[in-house]
């Protein structure tokens, strides 16, 4: 070293090195705070596995990249022992992503945070055509706008549609409730209106199901299950997604679990599969809205006229015997993939859901009677928590990378 070369400060030195020793840590820690793991600087550090120095050398940095907040503000109560602990928290201003749903009523965009908070949302209620590249270009519109009027940073897409999406190549094999054509390259498309719209990040699509499931395990109903069913029917047909180990589980090509076309009643409705009595017809809102003797109207979704159905008439016996019709499928589904799945958790989303509230005993004794394990302790089932839980797992998929690593993913790197 000469003599102009300056000679580096002793805690200078040290803070470097421990952010240093922290950098692999930074995206474990973003997903601690993420996910809710993490309150506090104490447990960040336990739950990491390092010193109080690293940790808060950490959470520093993750505080000037613009994602957390840590408040000095003691969290332990006066006279208590130990040392109060720093507060983290998601930064209320930081940046966003972008997501998507298309479904048979309409679409819907939204910007969506860290921890899963939906910042700002734009219903469309235009009908779905037959022309995805037209339907998506009217979604990422509706994004663009919103991220104009919000103002905030976009870290990527992503778009939760009503179909198995085959990866690598991310095509829609079977968007049947949408007219669209079997195959439809759905990423691709999506990813181009994105960038024609100027807006930045990595762009992803999958199964609505499968994205509302990984929403529920890091923010709702499914936190802390280790292997987690969802079971789930929206706007028309019935969708499956699991989480095994903490992670989605989407088989070798993206196509597992369509559980949508397993048999509940033999003698039932045809599929569009081709079989009879699948799940897919025999359990979603229009088989509800026809066993009830209702004629589905064009006001409102399918769904919307189930849910409305249930709660205000389920003492019309009519009704009620709709409703118990539908869970008997429904739990004769689940006892099925209880055998087969062996889950620690099951949750119920969409009308399944509202089934659920109705009669929870008789859908637990369906499924005890009919499922091998179901008489030696059960499985909890469990309705989904999050309002727009799609919309918020196809954001998970454009957070991932910030997740994997904050530095790279934002530009730091």
């Amino acid at each position: 070293m000469n003599g102009n070369e300056a000679h580096p400060v002793a805690g200078e030195t040290s803070t470097r090195n421990r952010l240093e020793r922290g950098r692999g840590a930074l995206g474990p820690a973003l997903e601690l705070v993420h996910t809710g793991r993490a309150p506090t600087r104490a447990v960040l550090t336990a739950e990491l596995g390092v010193t109080r120095a690293t940790a808060g050398a950490v959470a520093a940095e993750l505080e000037a990249l613009g994602l957390i907040r840590v408040d000095v503000r003691p969290t332990a109560a006066t006279g208590s022992q130990g040392r109060p602990s720093h507060r983290l928290e998601i930064a209320e201003e930081g940046p966003v992503a972008l997501a998507a749903q298309v479904h048979a009523d309409g679409f819907r965009a939204a910007l969506v945070g860290l921890g899963g908070r939906i910042v700002a949302t734009a219903p469309g209620a235009e009908i779905i055509g037959p022309d995805p590249a037209k339907v998506l270009g009217s979604v990422v519109e509706a994004g663009a706008q919103l991220l104009r009027e919000t103002g905030r940073r976009c870290v990527g897409s992503g778009l939760a549609v009503p179909s198995a999406v085959a990866e690598p190549e991310g095509t829609a094999l079977n968007p049947l409730h949408l007219a669209w054509p079997a195959g439809s390259p759905v990423r691709e498309i999506f990813a181009a209106k994105i960038h024609e719209a100027g807006i930045p990040g990595p762009v992803f699509a999958g199964n609505d199901v499968n994205l509302a499931a990984l929403a529920e395990h890091r923010h709702g109903a499914g936190r802390g299950a280790r292997d987690l069913l969802c079971v789930a029917t929206g706007h028309r047909g019935v969708g499956g997604a699991l989480v095994l180990d903490g992670r989605l589980h989407t088989g070798s090509s993206g196509l597992a679990l369509e559980v949508g076309h397993l048999t509940v009643n033999p003698e039932g409705r045809p599929c569009h599969c081709g079989s009879r009595g699948c799940l897919d017809v025999e359990a979603d809102p229009l088989a509800f809205l026809n066993a009830a003797g209702r004629t589905p109207g064009p006001e409102v979704s399918l769904l919307q006229q189930s849910l409305d159905l249930i709660r205000t008439q389920y003492t019309d016996l009519t009704v009620r015997m709709a409703t118990e019709a539908l869970i008997d499928r429904l739990g004769l589904g689940l006892a099925g993939l209880v055998n087969i799945l062996n889950p620690d958790r099951i949750i119920l989303g969409g009308l399944h859901r509202a089934l659920l509230d109705a009669d929870p005993e008789r859908l637990r004794a369906v499924v005890a009677d009919r499922s091998l394990w179901g008489r030696s302790g059960g499985v909890p089932i469990l309705a989904c928590t999050l309002d727009h839980n799609s919309l918020v797992g196809a954001a998970e998929l454009a957070w991932q990378p910030v997740l994997d690593d904050p530095l790279a993913a934002l530009g730091h790197g």
